[in-house]
């Protein structure tokens, strides 16, 4: 059983035991004990503490218990859910067979009746829970051939056409959850049609103390270049301490690995920005990766080489303006989406929608790509009305509680900060900030930039910290 469609079980005993559906926070308890999560991890990656965590999930499980008329707790409730989709599936199988012999033996007498129109016995909600089921949970990237992922032309077309040149370098940057991998894995997904080799290295997925020495983080990031295109591990025969640790990892991708390709490779970097909080490292590998993208202007074997960075913020370390990569190659920064790519998307959710209800919904939360996506998953899984989504939107059960306490956290952290979004939101027009106050806030994805001013980007953004940065 796929871990949607025992959410879609649990969320339907919960209403039918208390009246309302799973909040954001069940449904992220029980995904995550689903997939054999601590609740320690569950509370982390919902900005939550472990006990309220614990407490949500034992009146969950309780609850559960109830409906199921067994005992449920976090070490089983998978087991007992997976029978009884087993038991369900063999009950829907017997009743299907009986259907299709009483349907033969009434087939003649319906006929006998007269014309009728057959479409007027079709069983109740058949197409919603088609669609429930088809829906794909707005969270992470969007898959590959989705047709939940929406275009914001003319971005892809460009990205195509440039990744296709000796030696380009793409930056990709925005706030979080606003499409990044998404339009990454497309990017690569359109090299390897080309035949190009593609490798991905994900700089979360290294440890702490990776970060803290630049001739630990060089070797990683080679043994991980290697890994990701099938080759052996060479760092040590070309690692030499009197050349250092740059020329060595040079010496290392143009000898031995571009050395080997017979097709261009695209290296995606994702989550760069872990890189900007160790300016010492950032200091030497980002001139690194620019020396790079130069090499390719005269050496045809850099040219096979071609870079995507992608990272949510903006670089707040002060690099040298010529040794930078994040001033060369081909910028690209994700918009949110327009009222037509809304509507699209309202159409691929099944909902009948005009442009005033895609209007409502973008006065709220505006056009941010994952509060729009979990906005219509809502609408549709939950069968709500816009006043039922908009009455909880700024609440603690509201669809976007999670997107809005990591906010929240984070702004918690700069008392600066919040001062600053405190003048932004107590005014009805457009606030002129300081310069750098103003930027961190736009790079966070909370205001919107108006010329040198700045408001907040959407209504729900004023709402929710207006209450919470005043407490």
């Amino acid at each position: 059983m796929e871990v949607e469609t025992a959410l879609a079980v649990a969320d339907s005993l919960i209403f039918t035991k208390t009246g309302k559906h799973l909040n954001t926070l069940q449904t992220a308890i029980f995904r995550g004990a689903w997939l054999g999560q601590k609740y320690e991890e569950i509370a982390e990656a919902n900005y939550c503490s472990d006990s309220h965590v614990k407490m949500i999930g034992a009146t969950l499980w309780e609850i559960l218990s109830e409906g199921l008329a067994e005992k449920i707790t976090k070490k089983n409730f998978r087991a007992v859910l997976e029978r009884r989709g087993r038991e369900e599936l063999k009950i829907q199988n017997l009743e299907s067979e009986t259907d299709e012999l009483d349907s033969s033996k009434t087939a003649d007498l319906e006929l006998k009746q007269g014309d009728r129109d057959l479409t007027s016995i079709e069983k109740p909600n058949t197409v919603s829970t088609t669609l429930t089921t088809e829906l794909e949970l707005p969270e992470g990237r969007v898959q590959l051939g989705s047709k939940f992922y929406i275009e914001r032309p003319p971005i892809e077309t460009r990205c195509y056409e440039t990744i296709l040149k000796p030696g380009s370098l793409i930056r990709i940057k925005a706030p979080r959850q606003m499409g990044k991998s998404s339009l990454m894995v497309r990017i690569l997904s359109y090299a390897a049609q080309q035949n190009y080799r593609t490798v991905t290295i994900n700089f979360q997925l290294a440890d702490s103390k990776i970060f803290q020495d630049l001739d630990l983080f060089l070797k990683w990031f080679c043994v991980s270049l290697s890994k990701g295109l099938g080759l052996s591990n060479k760092v040590a025969e070309y690692w030499d301490d009197i050349f250092g640790s740059k020329m060595s990892c040079k010496d290392y991708l143009e000898n031995y690995l571009l050395a080997q390709l017979e097709h261009p490779l695209v290296l995606a970097l994702e989550e760069v920005d872990s890189i900007f909080q160790h300016s010492d490292l950032a200091d030497d590998f980002f001139p690194l990766l620019r020396s790079w993208h130069e090499e390719a202007k005269s050496n045809p074997i850099w040219q096979k080489l071609r870079l995507i960075l992608v990272h949510s913020t903006e670089v707040y370390i002060p690099l040298n303006i010529n040794q930078s990569p994040f001033n060369v190659g081909l910028p690209v920064e994700l918009s949110e989406f327009n009222s037509s790519q809304i509507m699209d998307l309202a159409q691929i959710h099944g909902l009948d929608w005009n442009l005033e209800q895609v209007e409502q919904l973008m006065k709220t939360i505006g056009g941010h790509p994952y509060l729009v996506r979990k906005a219509l998953y809502d609408l549709v899984r939950k069968q709500q009305t816009l006043e039922q989504l908009f009455s909880l939107a700024d609440t603690e059960t509201s669809p976007f509680s999670n997107h809005l306490r990591r906010h929240l956290w984070h702004l918690q952290k700069h008392p600066h900060l919040v001062a600053a979004l405190q003048t932004v939101l107590s005014s009805n027009t457009p606030v002129r900030l300081d310069f750098v106050e103003m930027f961190k806030l736009h790079s966070m994805g909370l205001v919107h930039l108006r010329g040198n001013e700045v408001t907040p980007r959407c209504e729900l953004y004023r709402r929710y910290f207006s209450d919470r940065l005043a407490q």
